[in-house]
């Protein structure tokens, strides 16, 4: 198991867009945490994607368990089913989920919006997050469970990150069985080790949209061979 703790490949400015980014995630969550669980659970019901309303266009009955007296709650979900893959990657579900993908964002988008420049970078976050959704819900057609999370758009990311800067170096905190360490890996290193891990988990049932992850990555590849910027050159500092 391993886990980035930073890069050592600096920027040409502030990464404004990076940072939006993060405060919106952060603002979200902190607005979803003030409510009570169960209307925490209510936001979450309302806003996520569900990969049946995608692929029927048509809203679905979404339960929330019981009430005192056993009776099943549901929720009527109204929004439309289009525009929920794009409300749904601006939410996170825990702390944790939520402090992973901002300091994967953090760590490895300043630098792609460094190359692409702030608009272009918007675009690209938002076509990844839409597109790893959209990957997940091809291979859960019928499925009426909630998705949320940008980890597809933060995957994405990834997959810039390993196009652009292969040679760049990850601090990065390594567990192997009881030893705990630090090490300093190639970014291609990383990032191919944690594209593998993805494929491991995509066959479990965890609760995980690996498969979105999978899919943001290879989109996030695939775009940044389209829209990098053939003019600008790329600053890759391996120390």
């Amino acid at each position: 198991m391993f886990f980035p703790i930073k890069d050592y490949n600096p920027t040409r400015g502030t990464a404004y867009i990076t940072i939006l980014l993060i405060i919106i995630n952060v603002g979200v969550f902190f607005y979803q945490a003030v409510l009570s669980e169960k209307l925490f659970e209510i936001n979450i019901a309302e806003s996520a994607m569900v990969p049946y309303e995608i692929t029927h266009q048509q809203n679905v009955t979404i339960p929330l368990g019981t009430d005192r007296w056993g009776r099943t709650i549901v929720l009527e979900r109204e929004i439309s089913p289009n525009l929920s893959i794009l409300t749904s990657i601006f939410m996170h579900g825990s702390f944790w989920h939520l402090f992973g993908n901002m300091l994967f964002l953090w760590i490895f988008g300043n630098n792609i919006e460094d190359h692409l420049g702030k608009v272009k970078f918007i675009i690209f976050y938002l076509l990844c997050g839409v597109g790893a959704s959209l990957t997940h819900v091809m291979f859960h057609l019928d499925s009426l469970s909630p998705v949320i999370g940008a980890s597809g758009a933060v995957s994405g990311i990834m997959g810039a990150y390993l196009i652009l800067y292969p040679h760049a170096r990850i601090r990065t905190l390594v567990f192997i069985f009881i030893l705990v360490t630090f090490m300093d890996l190639p970014a291609s290193l990383f990032l191919i080790i944690w594209f593998i891990f993805q494929f491991f988990y995509a066959g479990q049932s965890s609760g995980v949209a690996w498969m979105a992850h999978v899919g943001g990555f290879i989109i996030g590849i695939i775009l940044i061979k389209i829209m990098r910027n053939k003019q600008k050159p790329i600053i890759e500092f391996i120390p």
